[in-house]
């Protein structure tokens, strides 16, 4: 038995799905699950049953959970006294963004950390959520900018900072790009691309959500990965693309970003960020650059 196996039962045992829990550990299902029963060959007990439709908790395994559980947050525990020691000399701190937020709030936040705290070391990650969150209980990351998730992890710490503003990117040769401001019912009928929703559920349901809401059916013609790759589609006529507005710090060349009319009603509450690090994790550091963020939150939130 060793503590990784442990993780893939507890957070198994969590979600009851082994395709969620594979996704949420950054693993393929079949390594998951051979995981899981070396641990119940180990223990000489079955944990899981498992059916083609669900899996669920034997007797046992229920039981077993919370020692597992109680186990794994020592661990944690343990591992992160001893990396802030460890840090506290080497003065290094790993953070974790997603695309949006190291283009727009990264560069003014590391600015003021760095007038209080030059001798700090500041690795940047860029990264999508679902990628940054296992890091962060790893230990990995020690703090993240992220969108939080519909279901949070019991052994992360969020803390929502504002909603980011959302613009319309079209070609700069659209019937569109001379408007100060298009609406989505100027975007009926219009192709649109989209992030792939497994990976950014946030920015693909923007742009489902503010279509229903309108009465409209969104056109998806084409899903990108990567915000710039979507920014460098739209430049090449594919379609038009509805994305945060910090994107627009990665313009190409052949692009124009406009603002979404009656985003106070539509937009609201669409694209929230929020700073996310291990629970109950100790991090002097880390907590000196949250404090940088709660004290410039306003100035910050007003440029998103």
């Amino acid at each position: 038995m060793d503590l990784n196996q442990l993780r893939c039962f507890v957070v198994t045992a969590d979600m009851l799905h082994f395709g969620k829990a594979a996704r949420h550990l950054e693993m393929m299902p079949s390594a998951l699950g051979r995981h899981v029963r070396l641990l119940e060959e180990d223990l000489g007990t079955q944990l899981l049953l498992r059916t083609t439709r669900n899996v669920a908790l034997t007797e046992e395994g229920a039981l077993f959970l919370e020692e597992a559980r109680q186990l794994l947050d020592q661990a944690d525990d343990l591992a992160n006294r001893f990396r802030t020691r460890g840090r506290s000399s080497a003065r290094t701190l790993r953070v974790g963004a997603i695309d949006s937020a190291a283009a727009g709030l990264l560069p003014t936040l590391l600015h003021d950390f760095r007038l209080a705290r030059p001798d700090v070391t500041v690795h940047l990650v860029e990264d999508k959520t679902i990628r940054m969150l296992p890091r962060l209980v790893s230990g990995r990351l020690d703090l993240a900018f992220v969108r939080p998730p519909e279901h949070a992890d019991k052994t992360i710490e969020f803390e929502f900072l504002f909603y980011e503003t959302a613009v319309v990117a079209v070609p700069e040769s659209h019937r569109l790009a001379e408007r100060s401001k298009v609406t989505i019912e100027d975007l009926a009928n219009e192709p649109l691309i989209v992030p792939e929703r497994r990976s950014r559920p946030h920015s693909y349901d923007l742009t489902i959500k503010l279509f229903a809401e309108a009465g409209l059916q969104a056109w998806i013609a084409q899903i990108a990965e990567e915000k710039h790759t979507i920014v460098n589609l739209v430049a090449a006529k594919l379609g038009s693309a509805i994305v945060p507005r910090w994107t627009s710090r990665l313009a190409a060349p052949g692009v124009r970003f406009l603002p979404l009319d009656g985003e106070g009603k539509r937009q609201m509450n669409k694209l929230p960020l929020a700073a996310a690090w291990a629970r109950g994790s100790r991090d002097p550091v880390r907590d000196e650059m949250l404090a940088t963020v709660r004290l410039g939150l306003a100035a910050y939130g007003a440029l998103a």
